[in-house]
């Protein structure tokens, strides 16, 4: 059969993706045609989605089939986007309560011409998270003020037994489809999901693909008022296509990153900076169809990121003078994620029994990522250098089984996870700082969907949580010489469970108001190493290492009307136990456990005025306190809670082959702590400022074949403080921002 879309026109429409019950089957060519093989069930659905245009959902039944099935898409916003990572299974977003953000490929690709680093696309485009540290860490950057777990197709790069903070950078932009931000603690998820979920799913293959296709990227950098040292360079290349019952997709990264300097030309200060940062992804994807119902894929990611930093940081003095970038050689190892291995096979079958589908997964994930070498430091005697280690394998079993109740269409999705997480941290030198953490994890899980009545929503769900974690005996690191306030700590067995819940409605018969109302759960064994290295007590079982049980309380909407799109959302997130990271009067870093509470609300807003102007932005704001023995409250801070962002953007495209961008982030204020008497912050409580920037990105297709892009970030050229930089309130992290980066962007597809 054969799928034919067409505009109000009667023009043509290229590049609409089709769906099929679900699954995606491919796009429109250039004469807006998609030819299928004719389904075996005796009705279908197709869904049909293009960005600019209002969405198309049809039923078919077989047997009133012809051989052409037309389409007639009119101009519009409205993108009922079909997510996997809420539900774990392909749904749209009209029917899930939740808010929810997507990145399509479209946008990852506009972004990608500003800025290669994923934490700088996402701090730059999604509402609720915070913005990109400009580091090789991304510590700080919450979702909701709180943690949030990082998946790549469903499979954990998070270490939350000890956060390495390196997981947002965990793969390279040029490998993914599409990222779905799930926001508010989760129970469909496991450990480390406190503030949401971001899951980047990666280029599927293309059932309507040739035997052979590919794209090749080449892209180039510099900082043209200063451009000694700054020219960075890109190349990647990708293979992708089909044979018979066999698809494949291939593809290799290598990106380079210059001197960093800030807007009045001088070298960034090197603390786990990004300046002369090479960047490695290797990416493998098999598939082979089994049947026209069932399928097997396998999937393998590397990824790896490290500084060759050819400066060392001048420490200046917070507040007052920037740390900069001189000449010099660090002794240390390089720093960054030494590598991230991910691997997965999947067997996924659509009609297993009574019209079940079945997924099941088992992957593996091995990273390790270097911290900066310092020379001394409270947390040890002498010299050192630690790396965070991280071996997780693990088993996923989704099933999804439709049913009725009375006369209402509804369904189950239930299943159960089984997860090793083996987590250490260690010195350079050879000396344990956080000793090996051995997690087992069990969990069962069930979602029910039911539509109470015409297009009102019911999800519910429950998850049960049987984890253990396993510690040898060991010694805490040594204070002083000579093994000076080290504690022998034996180990044991912690064990974890726990039941989570989550229960939400959503109403989307009305396109002018589409509201939904949602409770959920999240379950994370958050920063445990930072607790047990940090232990005072010889006996395990003495240390507070109770899990974070996150409720997340939300009421939101979308709204589509005309030309505008809405969506809006106020949510609550309370736990009993939280873990603040807090500096104690010695300078050590150290886990608060104590009540918390974090409100907040998010807003979007876009308008495409004609076929040419598109304009839209964000607002998100987030407070949190935190709740002492006494009673009394204060503000968390800043490594949890980030101040009020907004986003902007301004889209002209005069052509269907020419198009430009100009976007524009903010960040506010947020000024709640006070210096102690000789005028100095606590680490993270420093004040912060507002900072605006404008980013600028154009396009043109010269062919079917070639593109040519144009890029620059921070268009003005401001020298600025990044806001980690502020409220860190810390002299070797009080570094100035990137100034005017201009980067040119070549692409050859065949």
């Amino acid at each position: 059969m054969t799928i034919q879309v067409k505009d109000v026109k009667s023009l043509p429409i290229a590049d609409v993706q089709v769906w099929l019950d679900a699954r995606p089957q491919g796009r429109t060519d250039a004469e807006g045609l998609l030819y299928l093989s004719k389904p075996t069930k005796s009705q279908f659905q197709i869904r049909l989605s293009r960005s600019g245009y209002n969405d198309q959902v049809r039923s078919v039944r077989v047997d009133t089939l012809a051989d052409d099935i037309r389409f007639v898409l009119q101009e519009g916003q409205r993108m009922e986007e079909v997510v996997v990572t809420a539900g774990r299974k392909p749904e749209s977003i009209a029917n899930v309560p939740s808010s929810i953000s997507v990145l399509t490929q479209k946008d990852i690709e506009t972004q990608s011409q500003i800025s290669t680093n994923m934490a700088s696309v996402l701090g730059n485009t999604i509402p609720g998270l915070g913005v990109s540290t400009a580091k090789g860490s991304n510590a700080g950057q919450t979702l909701r003020g709180r943690s949030v777990l990082i998946l790549i197709d469903g499979i954990p790069q998070s270490t939350p037994l000890m956060n390495g903070a390196r997981d947002i950078r965990s793969i390279d932009p040029a490998v993914l489809e599409r990222v779905e931000v799930i926001k508010g603690a989760t129970s469909i998820y496991g450990n480390g999901s406190a503030g949401g979920i971001i899951n980047y799913i990666t280029k599927k293959n293309d059932p309507q693909a040739p035997r052979i296709g590919g794209t090749t990227t080449l892209r180039g950098t510099l900082a043209p008022w200063n451009a000694d040292e700054t020219s960075g360079y890109r190349i990647a290349q990708s293979l992708y296509g089909r044979s018979n019952k066999w698809s494949y997709a291939a593809s290799a990264v290598l990106d380079y990153t210059g001197l960093q300097r800030d807007g009045d030309g001088v070298p960034l200060g090197q603390t786990d900076g990004l300046s002369n940062n090479r960047q490695r992804n290797g990416f493998l994807k098999l598939g082979y169809d089994i049947s026209e119902e069932s399928e097997v894929s396998l999937v393998y990611n590397f990824f790896n990121s490290l500084q060759d930093a050819r400066y060392i940081s001048q420490v200046g003095a917070y507040g007052l003078v920037p740390t900069i970038g001189i000449l010099g050689v660090d002794p240390g190892a390089q720093t960054g994620t030494r590598f991230n291995h991910n691997a997965m096979l999947t067997y996924s079958n659509r009609n297993l029994f009574a019209q079940s589908s079945l997924n099941a997964s088992i992957f593996l994930n091995s990273f390790r990522s270097m911290n900066r070498y310092v020379v001394q430091t409270p947390s040890w005697f002498g010299p050192g250098q630690t790396q965070i280690n991280s071996n997780k394998k693990g088993f996923r079993l989704d099933l999804n089984t439709p049913f009725a109740i009375g006369n209402m269409p509804s369904e189950v999705t239930y299943g159960f996870d089984v997860l090793n997480d083996v987590t250490y941290q260690d010195l350079t030198d050879g000396r344990v700082f956080v000793p090996r953490m051995n997690m087992m994890n069990y969990a069962p899980f069930a979602q029910l969907t039911v539509n109470l009545i015409e297009q009102l929503t019911f999800k519910g769900g429950v998850r049960y949580e049987n984890a253990s974690v396993k510690i040898n005996d060991f010694n805490t690191l040594a204070s002083g010489p000579d093994g000076e306030g080290s504690v022998a700590v034996d180990g044991g067995t912690i064990p974890y469970r726990g039941t989570t819940f989550n229960a939400g409605l959503r109403y989307s018969k009305y396109d002018l108001f589409n509201p939904f109302i949602s409770f959920s759960q999240g379950f994370t064994i958050n920063e445990l190493g930072r607790i047990v290295r940090n232990a005072t007590e010889s006996d395990l079982t003495r240390v507070q290492t109770d899990p974070i049980v996150t409720n997340n309380y939300e009421v939101g909407f979308s709204s589509h009307w005309r030309m505008f799109n809405l969506s809006a959302a106020y949510f609550i997130s309370t736990s009993k136990l939280g873990v603040s990271v807090v500096a104690n009067e010695a300078g050590f870093f150290v886990p608060q456990r104590a009540p918390e509470r974090i409100q907040g609300v998010e807003l979007a807003l876009d308008a495409r005025i004609n076929s040419q102007w598109t304009i839209g932005g964000t607002y998100s704001f987030v407070e949190g306190k935190v709740e002492a023995e006494d009673g009394t409250e204060t503000y968390l801070n800043g490594s949890r809670i980030m101040p009020p962002k907004a986003t902007g953007y301004l889209n002209f495209d005069p052509t269907s082959t020419l198009s430009f961008q100009l976007s524009w982030v903010h960040t506010g204020t947020r000024d709640h702590f006070e210096p102690n008497s000789s005028g100095v912050y606590r680490a993270n409580e420093g004040p912060v400022k507002s900072v605006d920037l404008l980013n600028l990105q154009g396009s043109y297709r010269m062919s079917k074949n070639w593109m040519v892009g144009l890029a620059v970030s921070n268009l003005l050229n401001k020298t600025y403080f990044p806001v980690y930089s502020q409220y860190g309130a810390n002299a070797a992290n009080y570094v100035r921002g990137e100034g005017f980066l201009a980067s040119l962007n070549l692409q050859y597809r065949f």
